[in-house]
């Protein structure tokens, strides 16, 4: 085990320097750059290319990248361009803590509705209800997150007008009762990013929970414990549940990861100020720093969720081995 985690931790380095040089080059291979853009009025093109000058971006793209690399690994990754006189690292800091909190409140929903839902296949299996489960759970699948935040705010937002068209408020507000008593309420702002966060989210997490019970259901140990008289519920919570649960370990990991890259189009269409809106906004106006910044941090946390998942899995399970044993 220790080998294997010491192993796949001196790859991450390698790998965080294939997928920057990767970034760093397309960014700068395309058309236009971030002069054009922080010139403002100025077409004066010797202005413009003395200003390119002293920013370095005529120089070489290996020259740029391992200029870059050596001030990445301070932990200084320049100036952003969008927002002149602030350190990159100062620009997204607060808009990572939001991201995050959006993250951490999907999943606290994602996971115990996907549960339920799996479960509750699993026991309609051979029911009428049966096949009209599992093509809502393929139809939550196969709907695009701009239409599930479309159609919500169309609902919730225009018509009804009981929620926000888009912002942010945090995860809670304060409310004073009577003025002594504080009562915490989810904030309106996180319902409807929250809604389209689950409904692409726990459909996965329902369809393994329900594969795994009917699965494990067939076993030969829980054919044993039927015979011995075990009831079912204690079959089902000490036999059952515990294993068809175990591949969960690896899905939150994952998910985890995967809200981090779908919070590009909920927050862009919600105007969230997370990474997700703030890597749009980069990419138009071509700040090559900020691309680069938020390029770490996506491609850190999918390594890092994945190494965290590959490790869990194998504590929790002592059948599954890692490395060469």
């Amino acid at each position: 085990m220790l080998q294997y985690t010491l192993r796949r931790i001196l790859i991450v380095p390698f790998l965080l320097l294939i997928i920057t040089f990767a970034s760093f080059y397309l960014t700068r291979w395309g058309p236009g750059d971030p002069i054009s853009v922080i010139a403002g009025q100025i077409r004066d093109p010797e202005v413009l290319e003395r200003i390119r000058e002293s920013e370095g971006l005529n120089d070489p793209i290996y020259v740029q990248y391992v200029r870059w690399l050596g001030d990445a690994v301070r932990g200084d990754f320049g100036e952003s361009y969008i927002r002149r006189g602030f350190s990159t690292w100062e620009v997204i800091a607060p808009r990572l803590w939001v991201t995050g909190q959006l993250g951490l409140a999907a999943l606290a929903v994602i996971f115990p509705v996907g549960i339920f839902a799996g479960l509750l296949g699993a026991r309609l299996r051979g029911s009428w209800l049966d096949p009209l489960l599992t093509l809502s759970l393929l139809f939550g699948a196969a709907l695009p997150g701009i239409l599930v935040i479309a159609v919500l705010q169309w609902i919730f937002a225009v018509n009804l007008s009981i929620l926000p068209v888009g912002g942010w408020g945090g995860w809670i507000d304060i409310i004073w009762v009577g003025g002594i008593l504080a009562v915490p309420i989810p904030d309106p702002h996180i319902y409807i990013p929250l809604a389209a966060y689950t409904i692409g989210g726990f459909v996965g997490v329902a369809r393994l929970v329900r594969a795994g019970v009917l699965e494990i259901n067939r076993t030969d140990y829980v054919r044993t414990a039927r015979a011995k008289g075990l009831d079912e519920f204690t079959i089902q919570r000490r036999h059952v549940l515990r294993n068809a649960l175990l591949p969960l370990v690896t899905i939150i990991a994952f998910s985890l990861a995967g809200i981090i890259e779908g919070s590009i189009i909920a927050e862009t269409l919600l105007g969230i100020p997370g990474i997700g809106s703030f890597l749009f906004q980069a990419i138009g106006s071509r700040d090559y720093n900020a691309i680069q910044a938020l390029t770490v941090i996506y491609a850190s946390a999918f390594i890092i969720m994945n190494l965290i998942a590959d490790l869990a899995y194998s504590l929790v399970d002592p059948r599954i081995k890692t490395g060469n044993s």
